[in-house]
């Protein structure tokens, strides 16, 4: 046996040993119907028996019940459920059945639960039963429920049922008006909007009243998106109803929006003008470009930079 393998051996020794230690241990000091805890240490008591002060008793099953997932525990077998201690079968009244965890009932179709009973639903014309806590029927498509009767939906002309089939909708090109659906009058340069109970405006015209007027657009413009309106084109700023040219004076451009001018790095508005920045000694160009900063050492003092006292 090498020196590296005898080294591996006696490691794994040193990591294995406590462990098996203390588990024989743990094993020692439980006491009967028990066994170590797998992960960490300690014991726990085996499946059907229970942990009271320092020992093991075993769980107290009592008939028509078996032990619980935890195995330290029990519960009632379906079609029971737990009264004093015991396992008591639950009553089914007629026209029930067991529930999904078999500890209670619910009543079958067509019936509904009156105190520990179940009675059968009546049914009106024109309706059907179904499975739920409330009155327990719902009226057919093309009825609604009034005064627990099924009464026929009346649909007027130019309408069509909704999908829950309780009331109607106008049909496309019509709106409603009370218990009747009227024609939507298109003025010109118009169309039926997405709902199909009002409309709009073509692109290039916009609403007035009941009519559609074109959109003046001024020199300089231009239909904006939605084409109810307009903008200025870049270069132009909006003034009334005009659009103005800017003007931009030397050594200036248009801002972004193409609605404004700013003066170019190393120079500071001045009215409509731009003039070059003076920069003094110990002094140098700020981050926007159209003012000037002290430098370290320096404080601003007028239109100078003096040395910072102190």
């Amino acid at each position: 046996m090498d020196a590296s393998y005898r080294w591996l051996v006696f490691g794994l020794f040193l990591f294995i040993a406590p462990a098996v230690a203390t588990a024989q241990a743990d094993l020692a000091e439980a006491p009967l119907n028990a066994h170590a805890k797998r992960y960490g240490g300690g014991w726990e008591c085996d499946r059907g028996f229970q942990k009271t002060d320092q020992s093991c008793v075993a769980v107290n099953v009592p008939p028509r019940a078996h032990l619980d997932s935890s195995g330290d525990g029990w519960e009632c077998s379906r079609g029971y459920r737990e009264v004093n201690e015991a396992c008591a079968a639950v009553e089914v009244p007629p026209n029930a059945f067991l529930n999904s965890r078999g500890r209670g009932w619910k009543c079958d179709r067509g019936y509904a639960q009156v105190e520990q009973s179940c009675v059968a639903i009546k049914v009106p014309a024109n309706a059907y039963a179904v499975d739920s806590h409330g009155r327990g029927w719902e009226c057919d498509r093309g009825y609604r429920e009034v005064n627990d009767a099924c009464v026929v939906v009346e649909v007027p002309p130019s309408a069509f049922l909704d999908s829950r089939g309780r009331d109607w909708e106008c049909d496309r090109g019509y709106r409603r008006a009370d218990e009747s659906c009227v024609a939507v009058k298109l003025p010109a340069n118009a169309y039926l909007g997405s709902s199909g109970d009002r409309w709009e405006c073509d692109r290039g015209f916009r609403e007035s009243g009941k009519s559609c007027v074109a959109v003046e657009i001024p020199q300089g413009g231009y239909l904006e998106r939605l084409g109810r309106d307009w903008q200025c084109n870049r270069g132009y700023r909006k003034s009334g109803d005009s659009c103005v040219a800017v003007a931009v004076p030397t050594n200036g451009y248009l801002t972004s929006s193409g609605r404004d001018w700013e003066c170019e790095r190393r120079y500071k508005k001045s009215g409509r003008s731009c003039v070059a920045l003076v920069v003094p000694a110990n002094a140098h160009i700020g981050y926007s470009g159209h003012d000037w900063t002290c430098s370290p050492g320096y404080r601003r003092q007028g239109e100078s930079c003096t040395p910072h006292e102190g």
